[in-house]
């Protein structure tokens, strides 16, 4: 299993987007939200996420495809 500190920061039309639970749902990764700002116009979320690498990297190219930046605060095997 990896481990993965992510900082995800969202546009604005995404603010409300289930993009934390799309990742558990659709990608088998278990994410927790560590801190974060959420406003009208800007947001972003520090997660932790666990799972493959490979699911990993699958949920984090579908965050960025959805115009979502994505920031590797660190990364552990575990």
């Amino acid at each position: 299993m990896a481990r993965r500190k992510l900082k995800l920061t969202f546009p604005p039309e995404l603010v409300t987007s289930p993009v934390v639970y799309q990742l558990g749902q659709d990608f088998g990764l278990s994410a927790t939200m560590r801190r974060g700002d959420i406003s009208e116009d800007h947001s972003w979320v520090v997660l932790e996420v666990e799972g493959s690498d490979e699911d990993i990297d699958k949920g984090l190219a579908w965050v960025s495809e959805k115009g979502i930046t994505v920031e590797d605060l660190e990364s552990e095997v575990a």
